[in-house]
């Protein structure tokens, strides 16, 4: 199998401008997420970095996992995080993510990627084997709305709009997982 056959569908990877125009304020965004000072973080997906980044300067004498599957964006993960101390990297599938990190982790984030996910409740399942207890997944992802409506940098962007979940239809995959929603405005749940 190789890596395109096994990265997430409808999931192309935009460059990192676009990104910035999305995202402006990645810091705010891991504030907002209740990731806190000396926590265990995995950026699964971690792309770019760009939230890693984010992550690592927030978790402080905490530590960051960036797990990604294809091994270029890993690269370009590390060199954006090259000055921070607290990352470790992970090359591989997000679905074996308890056996690919050393312990359990405070904390999962997937960022703009869950919607394509195959098998959604069975990722959902992977995450909760590798969480401490009580630990908490949260997922951004692209709200419900056409496409077409949703422009950066002048076009339209993210997922189709069939792709797109609502916060109702992602409580609905993961909470077999064992997860309950504790905040819903930026939907982080915890098992």
């Amino acid at each position: 199998m190789t890596l395109q056959d096994r990265l997430v569908p409808a999931t192309a990877m935009p460059d990192q401008d676009w990104w910035q125009t999305l995202w402006p304020d990645p810091d705010g965004v891991i504030r907002a997420l209740g990731i806190d000072p000396g926590m265990t973080v995995v950026d699964l997906g971690c792309g770019y970095g760009y939230f890693t980044i984010a992550i690592a300067r927030q978790a402080g004498f905490g530590h960051v996992i960036g797990l990604d599957l294809d091994p270029a964006m890993l690269e370009q993960a590390k060199a954006a995080c090259e000055e921070t101390t607290n990352c470790a990297w992970q090359l591989g599938d997000a679905m074996e993510l308890s056996r690919l990190i050393p312990a359990p982790v405070d904390y999962v984030l997937i960022a703009n990627t869950f919607h394509g996910v195959p098998d959604k409740t069975a990722l959902a399942r992977e995450i909760t084997a590798a969480l401490k207890p009580n630990g908490r997944f949260a997922i951004v992802n692209w709200y419900p709305r056409p496409r077409e409506e949703t422009t950066v940098l002048g076009k339209p962007r993210g997922p189709s709009t069939e792709l797109r979940m609502s916060p109702e239809q992602t409580r609905a995959v993961v909470e077999p997982a064992g997860f309950k929603l504790v905040v819903r405005s930026v939907n982080i749940l915890t098992h």
